[in-house]
């Protein structure tokens, strides 16, 4: 379908990481805490491991074959990458918005939106079922004509530039925001504070939100995250936590047709059969605290995970099965283990000591020819 534009983009993004970190230790200032970061990096990590097993090749089948029965054959070089610059756009912001609206596609975007810090780290957090909501919103573009090629690669640039806009280190950019999605237009997006709350759903254009009154400058501090917290770093448990809350709640429904609404009413929808939910401590945030000790062995291990990561989503398709899979568990393993040794989580030692452990076998059984 096209090259794969965010894996080969893996070295850049740390790259991007590294200066920030850099940048914001002149200023004095602390963007970034272990345990969230694990939790965003883990995120992506989960949604690029998916992306390998299926759902790369279930979005380029199915865009595929659409394209093969499009309405029409758009004429000349330019006016594909014309319909699909607007094309993407477009459909991005309408499945961005509705995914603030509608609880089923909100319970894989909320993913996105948990951490209560605001850096580059946090554009890698992504839902593994992301593809699975977004992809209805991009099919009809194959059948309006625009090519696979020219569609991913599009989707892959506009994927790469809202990594920058990630950032508290960037200042309001003034009139260029009228025209662009920016690092304090995109702020506002993921704040929880009431006056920012379902603004700026731009991709790349801040067109679309000044048309559809969903436009909203920065005009006061940001805070982060979601209104009802997830509190915790689990990579894992943030991928399927709001889903377990919808299946829950639609379970407690005085009536099937109340069960029903649960999935597909606003978040913000809430009748007096729910309760009070819980709410966000706009003054705090979740901060388990562990040894000094613990977080550097932490950091050094998800060091030499993101290596590999990077190595398998590169390459892991050419494994043969057996140790294709014994990369995915041990990965998934690693997602579990590590964030939890910096919460402090009593099963994350012994958790932990498995894993090292899996990791030894698993390199006694390829040294020796095994796998």
């Amino acid at each position: 379908m096209g090259p794969n534009l965010i894996a080969l983009a893996i070295p850049l993004f740390f790259v991007g990481i590294a200066i920030e970190l850099v940048v914001a230790k002149a200023k004095g200032r602390r963007v970034y805490r272990l345990g969230d970061a694990m939790g965003d990096m883990g995120c992506g990590i989960a949604q690029q491991v998916v992306g390998l097993l299926f759902a790369t090749a279930a979005i380029g089948g199915s865009y595929g074959w659409l394209y093969g029965h499009r309405l029409w054959t758009l004429p000349t070089a330019w006016l594909p990458w014309v319909a699909a610059v607007t094309g993407v756009e477009v459909a991005y912001y309408w499945w961005h918005r509705l995914s603030h609206e509608v609880n089923l596609l909100w319970a894989a975007h909320v993913v996105h939106h948990h951490s209560e810090d605001y850096n580059l780290a946090v554009a890698l957090r992504q839902s593994v079922t992301t593809w699975a909501t977004s992809l209805p919103f991009y099919l009809p573009l194959a059948l309006l004509g625009v090519p696979p090629f020219h569609f991913a690669v599009i989707l892959g640039l506009s994927t790469l530039y809202q990594f920058w806009i990630h950032t508290e280190l960037v200042p309001p950019l003034g009139a260029l925001e009228k025209w662009l999605n920016t690092p304090a237009l995109h702020r506002v997006h993921h704040a929880i504070n009431p006056r920012y709350l379902d603004k700026n759903h731009a991709a790349t254009f801040s067109v679309l939100d000044r048309a559809f009154g969903t436009w909203m400058p920065e005009t006061e501090a940001c805070v982060y995250g979601t209104t009802r917290p997830i509190n915790s770093f689990n990579p894992l448990w943030a991928q399927v936590e709001t889903y377990v809350d919808l299946f829950r709640l639609a379970a407690r429904a005085p009536s099937v047709g109340q069960g029903l609404r649960v999935f597909f009413a606003s978040p913000a929808w809430r009748p007096a059969w729910m309760g009070e939910p819980t709410r966000r401590d706009f003054a705090t945030k979740y901060q388990p605290t562990t040894s000094v000790g613990v977080q550097r062995y932490a950091l050094v291990q998800w060091l030499v995970l993101l290596g590999g990561v990077f190595a398998f989503l590169m390459w892991g398709r050419g494994l043969a099965p057996a140790p294709f899979w014994a990369a995915v568990g041990l990965i998934a393993l690693s997602l579990a283990a590590l964030p939890a040794l910096v919460e402090g989580k009593p099963w994350a030692r012994p958790l932990e000591a498995g894993r090292v452990a899996t990791v030894l076998v698993l390199a006694g059984a390829w040294g020796a020819g095994v796998l």
